[in-house]
């Protein structure tokens, strides 16, 4: 999981674009782990999420008994003990899981065990007493260790009753109904869950329906008011489970290609996800954003004229999301309206309160009530910059937060690591599809062994500047496709695997799915395969987006072909580095013999002179001078002096550009 300091300072950003690959679904994850805990037989559960609230309830089951492998290839195995923990006695500590907390009660309520609850101070003061009336209407033995109808709880064995029904309050939390449905199937009788007022948060209920349909429990339903529970239902494991990626974690990511000109495109939902929060999609559609949504992706972009329209929404069905188009109201052309949101004030924090703050550190105007916000963009859309966010412990309201800095201004976001609860790598992801279009680019562009590696990691240390060599991310996708035996020639396949690659640069190394590959891609066989892929303009364009996403303050050094022509043509510095065939080749030959290998001068200035032509000659990014660009002969050069050289043009072109 992603380490965070103290607080974190974003931006200015204005632009965003790119693919990103979405983490399990909490909501999903947390049902399926206690299903399978529950149910009879082995389940394997794949793509899991790993996030604070599902060690929770990973941990809750261990001691619980629950025998658990994993993650093994992305894999959790949990043997089911048939709905009888064998652990009879346990101190179970939650933090601030409420999809973990709620159905854990109810399934240990329903026990012959002993158990104590508690979680943080904020869990202390979510309520519960709706849920754990219901539960004492069967039979339970719960008793609170705190204030009346709030966790901490005890539970002693229960005495279970023969009643055929049960009441619980909708309006509260839809995680009460979800909690009962998934444990009633151990009371071994028909028993029917009467729904007190409007229900809230439905589309939360029919994920647990849907799961709970995958092990073999089919509940029957009237609309929204009533659910029974067959009786003798028992949970049988479908052997193998396929968490999707959180569609609540989708939105801000949806919400920033709708701000920041976009496509952004989310992998691992689409139209046939089970999760309510995939209409957040159609909520950015009200406002204007251009919305394109597959089987298993959504991406979303700016308006064609720019400008999100102002929108007045009931959000009862999707409320986690709702945070997301409070922020994303501040770049409306008017005063946005959140109804129906009241179930904000019992979640990690009272949010609508806490939203309405932060909001108006920004600059907006806002109006809160007991289930409503509405939003007003500050006078000119001008966002406040500089402003210091406080998160209150909450996951969402930090990454709801992060869309702030792509008005081009600074965001600090206060105690960032809140978001380890549902997606510890949030920041990072971010940081791979958002940028600046006016931090400056120095790109770097020249023939094999011209210096241009050397060079611009150079011209990068002297300045303090990022540094991009584009050439290791088509060897990364040439290494990833000789892995997975893809064919070097199928088009499709090479850019699919150019858009998710999950790469990540640190500390001079390179990292693919957190495995050091920085010596694999040198090796012959991948660079024979990266000279291959670079040809196809699906592979090319499938790594500009995350190209553009290393432009960050304060500066950039590019190398590499199409840097100054098609990833980055606002470049404020273009350089050209050229040398004669004959010292490149010399220069090759004394690199590879200093590395130990044979090497010929008469093969090598061959071999370069070969591939001056393919290159030249190329239908795909052809080696080009761009227009604009300052060309240095490095033949008899030392890298310092062309360093040197770059350096003073740099330093001229900033004096005469415009302010930035």
């Amino acid at each position: 999981m992603a380490v965070y300091p103290d607080y974190l300072d974003l931006g200015p950003l204005d632009r965003a674009a790119g693919v990103v690959r979405l983490p399990g679904s909490k909501s999903i994850s947390n049902r399926t782990l206690l299903l399978a805990a529950l149910a009879v037989g082995r389940t394997r559960i794949h793509d899991l999420l790993a996030s604070d609230d599902v060690d929770r309830m990973l941990e809750a089951l261990g001691l619980l008994g629950v025998k658990l492998s994993g993650p093994q290839q992305g894999v959790v195995t949990v043997e089911g003990c048939a709905g009888r923990f064998t652990q009879r006695r346990a101190d179970l500590f939650l933090g601030n899981a409420g999809t973990a907390f709620r159905p854990l009660t109810a399934a240990l309520a329903l026990s012959d065990g002993h158990y104590k609850l508690s979680g943080v101070p904020r869990m202390h003061e979510r309520p519960i007493g709706d849920l754990v009336d219901a539960l004492r209407g069967l039979g339970a033995n719960i008793h609170y260790l705190g204030n009346e109808g709030y966790p901490p709880l005890e539970i002693r064995p229960a005495t279970m009753g023969s009643n055929a029904k049960v009441q619980v309050r909708g309006d509260v939390s839809s995680q009460f109904l979800t909690a009962l449905l998934m444990a009633l199937p151990l009371a071994g009788r028909r028993i029917t869950i009467e729904v007190v007022g409007e229900l809230i948060s439905k589309p939360y209920i029919d994920i647990t329906l849907n799961l709970m349909a995958r092990f073999g429990v089919k509940v029957e339903r009237d609309g929204w008011s009533s659910f029974t529970i067959p009786a003798n239902s028992r949970m049988v494991s479908p052997g193998d489970v396929f968490v999707e990626g959180d569609a609540s974690g989708a939105s801000y990511f949806l919400a920033a290609g709708a701000i920041g000109c976009g496509p952004v495109r989310v992998e691992g939902v689409g139209r046939g996800s089970i999760q309510g929060d995939v209409g957040f999609a159609g909520a950015l559609a009200a406002m204007g954003a251009r919305i394109d949504m597959h089987d298993n992706w959504i991406e979303a972009a700016a308006p064609l004229d720019g400008r999100l329209r102002a929108f007045d929404l009931d959000l009862n069905a999707i409320p986690d999301a709702a945070m997301t188009l409070a922020v994303a109201a501040l770049f409306a052309d008017g005063t946005s309206r959140l109804r129906n949101i009241a179930s904000w004030r019992v979640k990690e924090t009272d949010r609508i309160a806490a939203m309405a703050t932060e909001l108006r550190k920004l600059g907006a105007r806002v109006e809160e009530g007991t289930d409503f916000l509405t939003v007003t963009p500050p006078a000119g859309s001008r966002l406040a910059d500089g402003a210091a966010i406080d998160t209150y412990d909450d996951h969402r309201i930090a990454m709801c937060f992060s869309l702030a800095a792509l008005g081009g201004v600074t965001v600090r976001i206060n105690d960032p690591k809140c978001v380890a609860k549902t997606f510890p790598d949030y920041f990072g992801q971010f940081d791979e599809v958002t940028w600046n279009s006016t931090v400056p680019v120095i790109a770097i562009d020249g023939p094999s062994a011209s210096g241009k590696g050397a060079v611009a990691q150079r011209v990068a240390e002297q300045l303090g500047f990022h540094y991009l060599d584009s050439g290791s991310l088509y060897r990364l996708v040439a290494l990833c496709a000789l892995r997975e035996r893809v064919d070097l020639k199928d088009a499709d396949s090479l850019g699919g695997i150019a858009r998710q690659l999950p790469v990540h640069f640190t500390g001079g190394r390179i990292l693919l799915s957190q495995e050091d590959v920085t010596d694999a891609i040198r090796a012959e066989a991948v660079s024979t395969a990266a000279s291959e892929v670079a040809s196809f303009p699906s592979v090319r364009q499938g790594l500009m987006r995350r190209q553009q996403a290393f432009r960050h303050a304060p500066g950039l050094v590019a190398e590499g072909r199409d840097m100054a022509s098609v990833v980055f043509p606002d470049a404020l510095l273009k350089v050209f580095l050229t040398a004669s065939a004959e010292e490149r080749a010399r220069r090759r030959y004394k690199q590879l013999i200093e590395k130990g290998f044979d090497a010929t001068l008469t093969t090598l200035l061959q071999d370069i002179r070969q591939r001056d032509a393919r290159d030249t000659e190329r239908s795909v990014a052809p080696l080009q001078k761009s227009v604009g660009a300052q060309i240095i002969d490095t033949t008899g050069l030392s890298i310092q002096e062309v360093v040197a050289r770059i350096l003073q043009w740099f330093e001229s072109a900033s004096h005469k550009a415009p302010s930035r």
